[in-house]
């Protein structure tokens, strides 16, 4: 028999794709390849890039990473190239045109084809969601509960991407977390283009308050943390479920974008100033000690200053205690693309968004800071130098402040420890478990 090739799978972009690319790598091993994930130096093997095309930083990176393995293809350092993902859904015919060194172009949903391509044995493959090839330290996953995305705000190449919305069947997301757990999984992070509009599809009713709340109750499930909901029609019985579940972390993931209507309504995200503010108040009424992330965005067509100091104002009053924020960037056949002059000057935009973390900075130092003199659970993902890097509940993988204890004390990764917060710092805190 001929040995079969290697395979190395590249992940840009979302934690989205990296459940696809863990998807694909299962298969492949079903089917008795050796496979790698972000390999630092792939060569005389396949690569496959699983790209991104949201935003415009984000195509380049995708282009520029296609690019050096064409070129290491050309040396003889890889066989062949192979890309799937949301760039090469969005733009397939002009990419094939452009780029024709690469072997094979898969979009989105139809990435399972390379697999046939590559492997012609009639091997029956194993459920895919059984099977995933977790590239995360293993006491942590993300889970991914749906595709796609029916809001159509003006500015978001989402749904041109992915399509309308289509919610897992319940009992395979929860099949699916008791083969995690059984594999080593203690902690959930919960994702989807827009999670609050789960189920919406199947019978015409939200059901991500059960689906978490079904979720909880399996025995070994830790930590469950919740990603990219939306503030439109939002509901509510979540909180309840975040509240009495203590393994549903007090942790909410929605991106806000603006507060002015004026900007709001221009955004087409049906939702209202006032209502956010209830929004928010309500959220932390319900659930106290709830850490929100946020994104909010500046520089929209149609921007004014005082739409801008209405953001700051809101930004100042609900004291995100995580929050990220992005300059305007047109996309290909938005509507904002299409009905909106991108009239915002590009120095004006930088000069809002620096001021705008600025101010989420000063919030954040102060944040953290309250935090030092207490005990908190924290769960160790990696040692690295002098120090343990731990999250709390409060902190989501790669993206939140992280906890850091000295290397001597002696703790496990995937462990929970009770830490004691020594110090902090803007985006960092100092603990001990030597309590």
């Amino acid at each position: 028999m001929n040995k079969k090739p290697t395979i190395d799978i590249i992940t840009l972009g979302c934690s989205k794709n990296l459940v696809d690319s863990e998807t694909l790598m299962g298969l492949f091993e079903s089917r008795g390849y050796h496979v790698t994930h972000d390999a630092e130096n792939p060569q005389g093997e396949i690569a496959i890039v699983n790209t991104c095309g949201f935003i415009e930083d984000a195509k380049q990176e995708s282009i520029d990473t296609i690019l050096e393995l064409v070129q290491a293809k050309e040396e003889g350092r890889l066989e062949r190239i192979y890309v799937m993902g949301c760039l090469s859904e969005r733009y397939l015919a002009d990419l094939e045109t452009e780029i024709p060194e690469v072997d094979g172009w898969y979009g989105k949903f139809n990435y399972r084809g390379i697999l046939d391509e590559l492997d012609h044995s009639q091997v029956q493959d194993q459920i895919e969601h059984l099977h995933r090839h977790i590239t995360t330290p293993r006491h942590y996953a993300y889970l991914k509960i749906a595709e796609g995305c029916d809001r159509h705000c003006a500015y978001c190449a989402i749904p041109i991407i992915t399509g309308k919305h289509q919610s897992r069947p319940m009992q395979e997301i929860l099949d699916e977390v008791r083969y995690l757990v059984s594999q080593g999984t203690k902690e959930f992070q919960v994702i989807a283009q827009e999670l609050t509009y789960y189920g919406i599809d199947i019978d015409g009713k939200q059901h991500i308050a059960d689906l978490i709340e079904r979720m909880a109750d399996i025995e070994g499930v830790e930590w469950i943390r919740l990603h990219y909901a939306y503030p439109a029609h939002f509901p509510w019985d979540l909180l309840r479920v975040m509240r009495e579940k203590k393994n549903v972390c007090n942790y909410l993931d929605i991106a806000l974008q603006h507060i002015s209507d004026h900007m709001l309504e221009r955004m087409q995200r049906h939702v209202t100033k006032e209502q956010t503010y209830d929004l928010i108040r309500r959220m932390r009424r319900e659930v106290p000690g709830i850490h929100i992330r946020t994104t909010l965005m500046v520089g929209f067509p149609g921007e004014t200053d005082e739409d801008f100091r209405e953001l700051i104002e809101f930004t100042k009053w609900a004291r995100f205690e995580r929050m990220g924020a992005f300059a305007y960037s047109e996309e290909d056949g938005t509507y904002s693309a299409q009905h909106y002059k991108d009239d915002v000057p590009t120095e004006v935009k930088q000069s809002r968004l620096d001021k705008l973390m600025r101010v989420q900075q000063n919030i954040s130092a102060e944040i953290e800071g309250e935090k030092v003199g207490k005990n908190l659970r924290v769960i160790i993902d990696r040692k690295e130098g002098d120090y343990w890097i731990g999250r709390t509940e409060f902190c989501s993988p790669e993206v939140d402040p992280e906890v850091l204890i000295p290397a001597e004390e002696h703790l496990q990764i995937g462990a929970f420890y009770d830490a004691y917060i020594t110090d902090a710092e803007e985006f960092d805190l100092y603990a001990t478990t030597r309590i």
